[in-house]
C-alpha cells in the first residue's frame, strides 16, 4: 500500500479533519481573546463554521462539500445516541408536561404549515402582480427549506422544476441555506437580547458545571483502572448502536421496497433522513436492557457513564455545527431574487412570533430552552437547534433536547398530510387555493390540540 501523500484516499479525510480542528482551535482563541466575540455569545463551533464557510467561498481553503455533509449527517445520529444512552436523573424524571412529545410534534408540523401558508400567499401575490410568470406553488418550498433542510428542499424543488418551475432546485437549496444562516445569526442575536435582559447569565464556560469525582465515577461503575479505557467502552457502545441503527434502517427500507414499492421511495428517504430517531430509540432500549440485567444480577457493573457520554455528544455536535455551516451553498437564482428575499425574511420573522406564542403554552417551565431549540431546528436543521440550546442549557438538564427527538418522531406522523398537499398544490390554480385552505384548517386543528389537550388526573391526585 502507498502511504505517501500521493494516496489521496488515505490522507484526504484526515487532512480535512485536521483543517476543521485547526479552525475550531482558532475560533476558540478568538472567542476567548477578542472582546467582540466573547460578548456576542456566539458559540465557538458557529464561529469556526463561518470561518470555514468564508475561507471555502473565497477559495482560500479547500473543503469537500460531500465530506462536510457526510460528517453533519453522521454526527447528528452519534450525538443523539450518546445522549440517549445517559442514565436519567431520578430527580428530573417527572419534568414533563402533559402530552409534551405529541405537542412538540404538533408544534413542529404547525410551524411547517404557517411557513407554507405565508410562502404560498407571497408567491401567489407576486404571480398576480409584479412577477406574472412566477410558479405560484413555489412558496410551499419555504417549510421544506426552513423546516426540513436541504434534502427535502432539493427534492421538492427538483420535482417542481419538472412541473415548470424554472430554477426550482437551486431555489430550494438557496432557501435551505438562508434558513440555516437565519437559525445561527438570529439565534445568536436573541441570545444576546436574553443576556441584556438578565434572562441568562454569563457564557457557556461560566455556566458549565464543574466535574466532581461523583460525576465521573458513579456507583457500581467500572473502575478507572480497568484494563480497557472507560472512554473506549462508551464510544464502543455508541458505535455498536449506530451499527444496529444502520441494520434496522436497511431492514425497514428493504421490506418497504419488497412489499410496498409504491411507498418505498418517499418513506425510505424519511427513514434514512431521520436515522437519528431510530438510533436514539435503540439506545434507550439498550439502556433499559442494561437496567434489567442489573436488576436480575446478570450484570454487576454500570457501563454507561453520563459524563463521558455527554463529552461524546459534545464532540459530535461541535463538528456537526462546523461542517453544517461550512457546507452552506447558495445557488444562482438571479431571476428569482425577489421571491427568495421575501420568503427568507418572512420565514424567519413568522417563525419567531409563532414559536414565541406556542412555546410559552407548551414549555412554561423551560420556555427559553424550548423556544431556542425549536427555532434553531425550524429555520435550519436539528443541528442548529442543538447548538442554540447548548448555549443556554449546556448539559441538557431541561427536556428541550429530548423534545427535539420525540417531537420529530410525532412530526413524521402529523406531517404526512403535508406530503399530499405538496403534490396537490402545483396541479392547478383551483387546487392551489384548496391547498392553502387545507393548510390553514389543519394548522388550526393542531393549535387546538396543543392548547386544549390535557392529561387526565390520576385517582387521588390533588
Amino acid at each position: 500500500m502507498d502511504f505517501s501523500a500521493a494516496n489521496s484516499a488515505l490522507w484526504g479525510a484526515v487532512l480535512q479533519f485536521g483543517l476543521l480542528a485547526a479552525l475550531l482551535l482558532l475560533a476558540n482563541v478568538l472567542r476567548r481573546k477578542v472582546v467582540f466575540f466573547r460578548k456576542s455569545l456566539m458559540p465557538t463551533a458557529v464561529l469556526a463554521g463561518f470561518l470555514a464557510l468564508i475561507l471555502r467561498v473565497t477559495g482560500l481553503l479547500h473543503l469537500e462539500l460531500g465530506l462536510m455533509e457526510m460528517i453533519t449527517y453522521h454526527a447528528i445520529a452519534i450525538g443523539f445516541i450518546a445522549m440517549s444512552l445517559q442514565i436519567p436523573d431520578k430527580k428530573e424524571a417527572g419534568v414533563k408536561g402533559d402530552f409534551t412529545p405529541a405537542k412538540s410534534g404538533a408544534l413542529i408540523v404547525s410551524t411547517y404549515l404557517i411557513q407554507g401558508a405565508i410562502g404560498l400567499i407571497i408567491t401567489i401575490l407576486l404571480a398576480h402582480t409584479v412577477m406574472p410568470g412566477l410558479f405560484k406553488a413555489a412558496g410551499i418550498i419555504l417549510p421544506m427549506g426552513y423546516g426540513q433542510g436541504p434534502g427535502q428542499a432539493n427534492n421538492v424543488g427538483s420535482t417542481y422544476e419538472t412541473l415548470g418551475f424554472a430554477g426550482g432546485q437551486s431555489f430550494g437549496l438557496s432557501i435551505a441555506a438562508a434558513g440555516f444562516l437565519c437559525a445561527c445569526l438570529v439565534g445568536v442575536v436573541y441570545l444576546n437580547i436574553l443576556k441584556r435582559r438578565g434572562k441568562i447569565s454569563g457564557s457557556y464556560e461560566e455556566r458549565a458545571e464543574k466535574v466532581s469525582l461523583d460525576v465521573f465515577q458513579g456507583e457500581n461503575e467500572i473502575p478507572i483502572s480497568e484494563s480497557v479505557d472507560r472512554f473506549s467502552l462508551q464510544f464502543a457502545l455508541v458505535l455498536l448502536i449506530y451499527l444496529a441503527t444502520f441494520l434496522v434502517s436497511k431492514g425497514i427500507t428493504h421490506l418497504l421496497a419488497t412489499y410496498l414499492p409504491g411507498l418505498s421511495q418517499t418513506v425510505s428517504s424519511l427513514v434514512w433522513g431521520f436515522n437519528f430517531i431510530i438510533g436514539s430509540l435503540l439506545a434507550i432500549v439498550c439502556r433499559n436492557i442494561f437496567n434489567l440485567l442489573t436488576k436480575v444480577k446478570l450484570m454487576t457493573r454500570q457501563y454507561s457513564n453520563n459524563y463521558l457520554l455527554s463529552r461524546i455528544a459534545g464532540l459530535a455536535f461541535d463538528f456537526m455545527v462546523i461542517t453544517g455551516i461550512a457546507a452552506i451553498d447558495f445557488h444562482d437564482i438571479r431571476q428569482l431574487w425577489l421571491p427568495f428575499t421575501l420568503l427568507a425574511l418572512a420565514g424567519g420573522v413568522v417563525t419567531i412570533f409563532w414559536l414565541q406564542w406556542l412555546c410559552r403554552k407548551i414549555y412554561p417551565d423551560y420556555y427559553y430552552e424550548g423556544f431556542l431549540s425549536m427555532y434553531g431546528m425550524l429555520t435550519g436543521t436539528i443541528s442548529s437547534g442543538v447548538l442554540l440550546l447548548r448555549e443556554i442549557d449546556p448539559d441538557f438538564h431541561t427536556p428541550a433536547a429530548g423534545n427535539l427527538l420525540t417531537g420529530s418522531s410525532f412530526a413524521i406522523v402529523f406531517g404526512f398530510p403535508m406530503l399530499l398537499l405538496i403534490g396537490l398544490a402545483p396541479e392547478s390554480d383551483a387546487l392551489l387555493y384548496l391547498t392553502l385552505g387545507l393548510i390553514l384548517v389543519y394548522m388550526a386543528a393542531l393549535v387546538l390540540f396543543m392548547l386544549l389537550a390535557k392529561r387526565k388526573k390520576q385517582p387521588g391526585a390533588v
